[in-house]
């Protein structure tokens, strides 16, 4: 209690000091409160960022996939998947053996993952699709083409796959079993080039997968042959070992098997597993 005989002056002074006080009290307070509200929003922040998938996949599954991947985030909005990498297999299983971060790997042959469960990447993996070749064409078939035989006439200029790559494993499976022996002008790295070449009038025809022709819509007319039967590629899915996002490698793995998922590569002309 102030004393009665204190100065006007130190009394007015004290008083100040005490509002001055009473005010930084609350301040600290409410800088505290704001804290705590803060490190709450920020963790609620954490717990709202998404896993982005990565997947490699074989150049053949290019389009069915993506609505595949549409599908999965629609069911599973806790993922997102990044834009999906399409290529040859065998480039891809390259790209994984030097390094690359990927979660998902999709090829087009058992025999394309081989090499990245010997260098330990893979351990296990699950056949989701399986894909016959057929023979593109331009529209109405200039070159009356109607059977695997026809690809060797003169005068007929034919693009495959290059042998390193499942549609050229395929192509070299029927060659021996017909016992016949292709010319092509050209051997590509994937699929989506012969569909390219053959589209775009640079050569008379190409081995293809059936799903190419469906996809090609009336750009390409497809001649079944039966020595395809021969090759049926068997699609392999499988998620590294030591991927950055396995558990959501794992989900997306297990929709691509489930019956929404066989749905979208059944519509597109894949095989069932």
């Amino acid at each position: 209690m102030l004393s009665t005989s204190a100065s006007p002056r130190i009394v007015t002074r004290l008083r100040t000091l005490g509002a001055v006080l009473t005010v930084s009290a609350f301040a600290l307070a409410g800088c505290s409160g704001g804290s705590s509200e803060g490190s709450k929003g920020s963790d609620a922040g954490t717990e709202d960022v998404k896993q982005t998938i990565t997947i490699f996949a074989a150049a053949s599954l290019q389009g069915p996939l993506d609505d595949v991947a549409k599908a999965f985030t629609t069911a599973h909005p806790e993922y997102d998947i990044a834009p999906i990498d399409y290529d040859g297999s065998q480039a891809l299983a390259t790209q994984a053996i030097d390094g690359a971060d990927v979660d998902v790997l999709a090829f087009a042959s058992e025999a394309s993952l081989d090499p990245l469960t010997k260098a330990g990447i893979t351990d296990s993996s699950e056949i989701f699709a399986t894909n016959t070749l057929e023979i593109a064409v331009a529209p109405g078939n200039p070159k009356k083409i109607t059977s695997f035989d026809d690809l060797t006439a003169t005068g007929t200029s034919l693009v495959t796959c290059a042998s390193e790559v499942p549609c050229g494993q395929a192509t070299d499976t029927v060659e021996k079993a017909t016992g016949t022996t292709l010319k092509p002008v050209s051997e590509e790295t994937n699929v989506t080039s012969v569909v390219n070449r053959v589209s775009q009038g640079e050569a008379d025809a190409g081995l293809v997968y059936t799903t190419d022709i469906k996809a090609a819509g009336d750009k390409l007319e497809g001649v079944e042959f039966p020595e395809s039967k021969q090759a049926v590629n068997k699609y392999p899915v499988a998620v590294p070992t030591k991927a950055k996002h396995a558990e959501g490698g794992k989900v997306f793995e297990k929709f691509l098997l489930s019956d929404d998922g066989q749905k979208v590569l059944h519509d597109a002309g894949f095989g069932a597993p």
